[in-house]
């Protein structure tokens, strides 16, 4: 049987790592019901309380999934995805027994990155 063979125009790929924003501004928008006073609202405090849970992470105590765990809802909740990915790495190197230093500082760098993200959008509203 006689192979038929169609030339296929070039189309560009998709990247092989997404470009994702620090911050899900279409899903924080769904959770503050496009409320500009309560998105500012759950932004400060999500700041304040990743600060807050970095510095006691850092000591890696314990608790420490169960701190990151909440660090992951509250991160989830205002669709910084990228924290909460580093959440997940953090608390799978913590239940395997491994060091998490390295996943401790992927999610400082992705906090960090969402800080930035969350004083640039309170600084426009």
């Amino acid at each position: 049987m006689p192979l038929h063979l169609e030339r296929v125009e070039w189309m560009p790929s998709p990247p092989l790592v997404p470009d994702l924003e620090p911050l899900d501004l279409a899903h924080l928008a769904r959770m503050t019901l496009g409320d500009a006073g309560l998105e500012r609202e759950v932004l400060a405090l999500f700041v304040a309380q990743a600060d807050s849970l970095m510095a006691i992470l850092a000591a890696l105590p314990d608790d420490a999934a169960a701190l990151a765990h909440t660090l992951k809802g509250s991160a989830r909740a205002i669709g910084a995805f990228g924290v909460a990915d580093a959440v997940v790495e953090l608390e799978a190197a913590l239940r395997r027994g491994d060091d998490a230093a390295l996943a401790l500082l992927t999610l400082g760098c992705a906090v960090d990155a969402a800080r930035e993200a969350i004083g640039v959008r309170l600084a426009r509203t």
